[in-house]
C-alpha cells in the first residue's frame, strides 16, 4: 500500500522482500476466508484499538473500512458482508486480490526484489540486504519499512529488525503475543475427553489489574495446553498484561449468558428426585457435555452437591490462567515502534526519510478484520509520508 501510494504520487519504487514471494502472510491471512474489515459503526470501530486509539483514528479516517472497500472493488474483487458484519472477498480467498493487486502495481511500475532480507544500513547509509548471491546495497531518498511483528516467523515475521533500529538509538516496546491463546492446566480426564471442542454461547469477564472490567460473549475453543478462539482473542491484551502483573489471569465464564441468575438457582434447586445431577442439569438447563466438564473441572463433588455453590460457578466458571502462548504461535503481536517517535506522516523524527507502517508499529486489535485494515491504512500513511519529504527535499 506504501508502494502503490508512492507511485500514484509519481515517485520510482522498489520493493524489498526477503520470501521468495510477496505477501505470504496476507495470503496466510486469507486461508480460513480472508476477512478484509468489518463493517461496524466508525465510533465503535476505532475502540477496537485499545490504547492507540488516538493515533489509529486520523489514519482510518483517511483510509479506513469504508474507502478499503472501494479499492478492493477499483481492483475488480467483489466483497460481500456475513452476518457477523465481516467483510470478505465474495471468493473468500485473498490470491486473487493480490494476484490483480501485483498485476496492477507493476504495471504502474513498481520493481519487485524477493529473497532480499534487509540488514540494516552501512557506513554510508545504503540499504544493506542479503541474498542468494552475497550482500548488496540499494540507496534510497527515502525508506519505508513494513518489517511485520514477530508472529509466523517462517513468512518472514520475525522481529530480525528490532536490533537494527535499536542500534540507530530508536526504542521499540518489546514484541508480545497478541490474537494469542493461553495456557490452562487442564486435568488429563478433560484434556483428553474435550480438547479440540468448541465452547459456544458463552460470556467471558475478566477484571484487570487497574479494576476495568473486560466482557465478551462468544465462543472458544478448548485445547490441550488451554483455550484459544475468537473470544480469547478479543480479551488477549488485558489477560496477557494480566499475566504479566500478577503471575496469572482469572477469567470468569457465564456458561448460560442467555439465563439470569435467579433463573439458575431456581432450576439447580428444583426438585430432582431420582435422577442423577448430570440428567438434571441437562434436563433443567441444557447443561452438558464440555459445560459440565468444566464444572467438574473446578469443583469437588461436595461443591456440585451444594446448590448455592453449583448455580454461582454456572454463572462465573473461573478459568485460572498461566501464561500466554508464544509468539511465533500467535495470529499477530503487540509492541513495536511507538508512535512518539514518528511524526504525523510515520516518519522516524530521528531517522529523516525513514518510515515506519503495519504490524511492526506498536499496536494490536482483535482478529475480525481490525489487523488488515490498520496495515493498509498505515501503508497508506507512510507512503503519502514519504512522498510529501521527497516533494521537499
Amino acid at each position: 500500500m506504501a508502494a502503490e501510494t508512492l507511485l500514484a504520487a509519481g515517485v520510482a519504487v522498489d520493493l524489498y522482500d526477503a520470501m521468495p514471494s510477496v505477501g505470504r502472510k496476507f495470503l496466510l491471512a486469507g486461508k480460513g476466508g480472508l476477512n478484509l474489515t468489518h463493517a461496524e459503526d466508525a465510533a465503535r470501530f476505532i475502540t477496537r484499538y485499545g490504547a492507540r486509539q488516538a493515533q489509529i483514528a486520523p489514519l482510518l479516517r483517511e483510509f479506513g473500512a469504508t474507502r478499503l472497500r472501494d479499492w478492493v472493488h477499483d481492483l475488480g474483487i467483489e466483497t460481500f458482508i456475513g452476518s457477523s458484519q465481516r467483510v470478505f472477498p465474495k471468493e473468500m480467498k485473498a490470491a486473487p486480490l493480490l494476484r490483480a493487486w501485483l498485476h496492477r502495481l507493476r504495471g504502474a511500475g513498481l520493481r519487485i526484489h524477493v529473497r532480499h532480507r534487509w540488514l540494516g544500513w552501512n557506513d554510508e547509509g545504503a540499504l544493506r540486504f542479503a541474498t542468494q548471491q552475497g550482500e548488496t546495497t540499494a540507496h534510497a531518498s527515502a525508506t519505508v519499512l513494513a518489517l511485520g511483528g514477530a508472529s509466523w516467523s517462517r513468512l518472514g515475521s520475525d522481529g530480525a529488525w528490532v536490533p537494527l533500529l535499536e542500534a540507530r538509538g530508536i526504542a521499540v516496546a518489546p514484541l508480545q503475543p497478541a490474537n494469542c491463546g493461553f495456557e490452562i492446566s487442564w486435568s488429563p480426564f478433560l484434556r483428553e475427553k474435550h480438547a479440540g471442542q468448541p465452547l459456544k454461547a458463552v460470556t467471558a469477564v475478566l477484571t484487570d489489574t487497574a479494576g476495568t472490567t473486560h466482557r465478551r460473549s462468544g465462543e472458544l475453543m478448548v485445547s490441550d495446553y488451554g483455550i484459544e478462539g475468537s473470544l480469547v482473542y478479543a480479551l488477549s491484551a488485558p489477560l496477557r498484561d494480566t499475566i504479566a502483573a500478577r503471575g496469572s489471569a482469572t477469567l470468569l465464564l457465564d456458561l448460560l449468558p442467555g439465563h439470569d441468575a435467579q433463573r439458575v438457582a431456581n432450576e439447580v434447586t428444583h426438585p430432582r428426585g431420582s435422577r442423577s445431577l448430570a440428567s438434571h442439569l441437562q434436563s433443567r438447563l441444557g447443561l452438558k457435555g464440555l459445560k459440565a466438564a468444566l464444572l467438574r473441572e473446578v469443583l469437588t463433588t461436595a461443591q456440585m452437591n451444594d446448590a448455592q455453590t453449583l448455580a454461582v460457578t454456572i454463572k462465573a466458571l473461573p478459568l485460572r490462567l498461566t501464561a500466554p502462548r508464544p509468539i511465533d504461535e500467535a495470529i499477530s503481536s503487540a509492541g513495536g515502534v511507538p508512535f512518539e517517535t514518528l511524526d504525523y506522516g510515520l516518519m522516524l523524527k530521528t531517522l529523516p526519510g525513514v518510515f515506519c507502517a503495519g504490524e511492526m508499529l506498536d499496536w494490536e486489535a482483535p482478529t475480525g478484520g481490525y489487523l488488515l485494515t490498520a496495515c493498509f491504512a498505515t501503508g497508506r500513511a507512510a507512503g503519502a509520508g514519504a512522498a510529501a519529504f521527497l516533494h521537499t527535499t
